[in-house]
C-alpha cells in the first residue's frame, strides 16, 4: 500500500453507521461503500488500492469494510439478507455512535468464549467465507483466455435474459466486445453493445467515455463488465445527465453474478449435527 493510508476497520464503523442511516437504514454493499467513502471524504487513491496487487479484485478499502460489517453485526447493530442487503437492527436504529474499542473487545471475546466451549467452528462470520471464493474465483477469471471470457459473458448475458448475443470483438470498433437485445416482459426491448475487460486495475472513466463515443447512435444502452473495478470518475461518468447511460459490472458484482446464476458455482447447505442426551428418558427405565 506504499504510503497511500487507507482506514482501518475499526475507523469506519461509526461512518457506516451514518451511511446506513443516511440510506434510510438499509442498503447494498455499494450504495454503503460509495456512502462511506463520501463520509470520509476519501480519494479515488485511496480507493483504488488494491488489496492483493498480484491478484487484483478487491480494493483494500472494500476489503476493510468488510471486516467492518462483520463486526458491527456480530455487536447485534447489523444484519444481512442472502441477497446481500445490509440494514440496522432495532439496536442499530437507536445508536448514535458506538465506542470502537468496546466493539473490537467484545467481539474478540465474544469469539474467545466460543473457542473455549467449542460451541461452533471458529470464523469472523460469513463475510470471510464469502472473501475467500471471491478471491479465488477472481484468479480464475484472471487467468482466462480472453476469447473465453468473451464467451462467459456472452453466457452470462444469456442466462439473464438476453437474446441475439453475439461476440464481435473486432479490432478498432471503440472496445466494443459484442451485442445483444435485452428484452422487459416481452414488451420492451432494447439494443445494447457490451465491453468485457479482464483487468487487474480500475477502468478509469476516459475508458468509459471512448465506449460511449463508439456505442452512441447505434444502441440504446451500454454495459461495460470488468474483473477488477471502476475509479469514483468512471461511476460518475456512466450515468452523466443527458449522455446515453452506461451500465457497469465490476469484479464483486461479477463472481454474486456467477453464484446466482449458478454457472461454474455450486453452493451447498451444509448442516450441523447436534445430539441431545435426554437425561430423564434414562431415568425412566
Amino acid at each position: 500500500m506504499n504510503d497511500i493510508q487507507v482506514p482501518t476497520y475499526d475507523s469506519m464503523m461509526n461512518p457506516l453507521l451514518q451511511a446506513l442511516r443516511d440510506l434510510g437504514s438499509s442498503g447494498t454493499i455499494e450504495e454503503i461503500a460509495n456512502r462511506v467513502a463520501e463520509i470520509m471524504s476519501l480519494s479515488d487513491t485511496q480507493l483504488e488500492v488494491l488489496h492483493n496487487p498480484e491478484k487484483g479484485g478487491l480494493s483494500e478499502f472494500e476489503y476493510r469494510l468488510a471486516w467492518t460489517r462483520t463486526y458491527l453485526k456480530k455487536y447485534d447493530l447489523l444484519e444481512n439478507s442472502s441477497r446481500g442487503v445490509w440494514a440496522l437492527t432495532q439496536k442499530g436504529r437507536s445508536t448514535a455512535t458506538v465506542d470502537e474499542r468496546e466493539v473490537v473487545r467484545f467481539v474478540k471475546e465474544q469469539d474467545r468464549l466460543a473457542r473455549e466451549k467449542q460451541l461452533e467452528e471458529v470464523d469472523i462470520d460469513d463475510e470471510d467465507k464469502i472473501i475467500t471464493w471471491q478471491e479465488e474465483l477472481h484468479d480464475i477469471l484472471l487467468e482466462m483466455d480472453p476469447s473465453a471470457f468473451e464467451r462467459l459473458t456472452q453466457r452470462i448475458l444469456r442466462e439473464s435474459g438476453f437474446v441475439q448475443v453475439e461476440v464481435t470483438g473486432r479490432t478498432g470498433d471503440g472496445g466494443i466486445d459484442g451485442k445483444g437485445i435485452m428484452r422487459l416482459g416481452g414488451l420492451l426491448s432494447f439494443h445494447v453493445f457490451f465491453q468485457c475487460k479482464r483487468y487487474r486495475g480500475s477502468v478509469s472513466s476516459s475508458h468509459v467515455r471512448d465506449f460511449r463515443g463508439a456505442m452512441t447512435g447505434r444502441a440504446d444502452k451500454g454495459l461495460i463488465i470488468t474483473t477488477g473495478s471502476f475509479t469514483k470518475d468512471a461511476t460518475a461518468e456512466a450515468t452523466r445527465d443527458g449522455a446515453p447511460p452506461i451500465d457497469l459490472i465490476d469484479g464483486d458484482q461479477l463472481v454474486d453474478l456467477l453464484k446466482n446464476l449458478s454457472l461454474g458455482v455450486r453452493t451447498t447447505l451444509v448442516k450441523k449435527e447436534e445430539v441431545l442426551i435426554d437425561k430423564e428418558w434414562f431415568s425412566g427405565i
